[in-house]
């Protein structure tokens, strides 16, 4: 049970992003070409590296920075991080 606790979820829908941490849910706008996030390559404390498929394009890396994001939103930035050991993709809702 414990590595549920520390799991949190990427997803996009229309031209959003959504990052998902128990009951915090982050929308953040991205290109409207994407069409789903496939794979999380490396998670570091709030920055993120995955792989990324665009309409007509190939699959290649995206880069994400979650840490001005959170700041914006006047999150307690490092103690909201620290809880994150992993993050997993879920499937695109549209």
């Amino acid at each position: 049970m414990e590595e549920r606790k520390n799991l949190a979820f990427l997803s996009n829908s229309g031209s959003y992003s959504i990052f998902q941490f128990q009951d915090d849910v982050i929308r953040f706008m991205t290109s409207p070409r994407l069409e789903k996030y496939q794979k999380v390559l490396e998670w570091d404390a709030g920055y993120l590296v995955v792989i990324a498929k665009y309409k007509d394009l190939a699959e290649m890396e995206e880069y994400i920075d979650l840490v001005p994001i959170l700041e914006d939103l006047s999150y307690d930035v490092d103690s909201f991080l620290s809880h994150i050991k992993e993050v997993k993709i879920r499937e695109a809702t549209g």
